[in-house]
């Protein structure tokens, strides 16, 4: 006998009860060779070379579903970064390329396409600037396109250039789309340390160092890793931790099974792993229930950071240990919109902006799905992201913000995106101005430890 029958029931109950899934298979394809000097002829590439490699993608995604019996979310697709492949074209807006990135989203079935990026950690090349700029009214004009913006790095430092340019650019997306049923901010992201090989939107791109096209596979159990944490009530939190690392052992290893047999169904070669605890709006999957259920009163009580980042460091451990392909972001999402615990906190006020900031130091990524007072100072949007930014920078890791940027709500209005991307109360925003720093531009120079050749 292969399994028992308690690792059969073990394994339905994951699935049936404790909502585990695979979040997302994405596929990376590089548009290195569809760039050219007409704009015209460049897109009509992309769209050739996107609709081939992945034309089978959502078919295979649900022949495993129903093979395997193992929900896969979303069906994705990144591409290398868009203001690399239009550049030569020298067209003074983009928009048109996230037009057709969103014909093809349209055409395949997937979810998104992540890309519509620029990489401007140490400086704006024109073809970035027109890509940014062209960010509000590609996000309104389209539907399932997302777009990021590298703007630093610990080797590179931040480039507060970028960091104020984004700041406007956010608050002008914001306003461009707010009769939209999703707010175009959803769909941006402002990285340090952005990962070349990331499944997860709104922030995936396919970087420069992939090859021309690989599956990577987001693995999610909020839910799997809360029902371990149950079995430990009232134990030393050592044991605790030992307990969740092994059920991330066993999370990773469906996923390493999932990923690797799509790719060879895709013919493509199998990317990476990435077991981030990805949360969704559902009751029993979320990751501030799981912080709960450790002995917090809510998300966000003293000692919150600290059972995080136990939380985080423990489903690493148990993923290195399952596969040797885990890369992406790997760790605890704690987006405030996807997370129903989060809401819940962020309505009883116990947790806050400086909180949730201070919790991603030990988190994947950053301040994800926070609405704010729609009447926030672009510069106070950019001290936000400073903020977020040199977190990354200094302790060597990803970090991201995803602000939106809710016209004409206040600190405790309700906003709603909708699907996995939720609702959330508008949270409130420390009212003294950073304009003067936001306005000096220039460089935050790289940390004195990023000097390791």
């Amino acid at each position: 006998m292969i399994f028992s029958p308690v690792e059969v029931q073990e394994t339905v109950n994951m699935f049936m009860r404790q909502k585990l899934d695979v979040r997302a298979i994405t596929m990376g394809i590089s548009l290195r060779d569809c760039a050219c000097d007409d704009g015209k002829k460049s897109r009509q590439k992309m769209y050739d070379k996107i609709m081939k490699r992945a034309e089978n993608l959502v078919k295979v995604g649900q022949d495993i579903e129903k093979e395997f019996g193992v929900p896969i979310i979303n069906k994705r697709i990144s591409v290398t970064p868009i203001s690399m492949v239009a550049e030569p074209s020298g067209e003074k807006s983009y928009v048109e390329w996230a037009i057709t990135l969103d014909k093809i989203a349209k055409e395949l079935g997937v979810d998104f396409v992540g890309g519509f990026s620029a990489l401007v950690q140490k400086g704006i090349t024109p073809g970035d600037r027109v890509l940014i700029e062209s960010i509000p009214d590609a996000l309104n004009q389209t539907e399932r396109v997302c777009s990021s913006v590298n703007v630093g790095t610990t080797k590179s430092g931040i480039n507060m250039n970028a960091v104020k340019l984004m700041g406007e650019i956010i608050k002008k997306t914001a306003e461009v789309s707010k009769d939209k049923p999703v707010n175009g901010c959803a769909k941006l992201v402002v990285f340090t340390n952005a990962p070349e090989d990331n499944p997860f939107m709104a922030g995936a791109f396919h970087g420069p160092g992939e090859g021309d096209c690989v599956l990577n596979v987001g693995v999610s159990g909020p839910g799997v890793i809360l029902a371990a944490a149950k079995e430990f009530k009232g134990k030393p939190i050592n044991e605790l931790a030992d307990g969740i690392k092994k059920m991330a052992f066993k999370i990773t290893r469906m996923g390493q099974l999932v990923g690797m047999e799509a790719a060879q169904r895709l013919g493509v070669d199998f990317g990476i792993l990435d077991l981030s605890l990805a949360p969704t709006p559902a009751v029993g999957d979320s990751v501030a229930r799981i912080l709960e259920e450790i002995g917090l009163e809510g998300a966000g009580a003293p000692g919150t950071t600290a059972a995080l980042a136990m939380l985080t460091d423990m489903v690493k451990k148990g993923g290195v240990m399952a596969s040797t392909n885990v890369g992406g972001l790997s760790g605890a999402f704690i987006p405030v919109s996807e997370d129903e615990g989060m809401i819940n906190a962020v309505k009883q006020h116990s947790i806050t902006l400086e909180k949730l900031e201070a919790m991603t130091c030990v988190c994947s990524v950053g301040l994800d799905m926070i609405a704010i007072p729609g009447d926030t100072p672009a510069t106070t949007i950019s001290g936000i992201m400073a903020d977020e930014m040199a977190i990354g920078m200094v302790n060597n890791k990803t970090t991201a913000v995803r602000l939106i940027p809710a016209p004409g709500k206040k600190a405790g209005d309700w906003v709603e995106f909708g699907g996995l991307l939720g609702g959330c109360p508008v949270i409130d925003v420390n009212q003294f101005s950073c304009a003067d720093f936001i306005n000096r531009g220039g460089k935050i120079p790289a940390p004195i430890h990023s000097f390791r050749n």
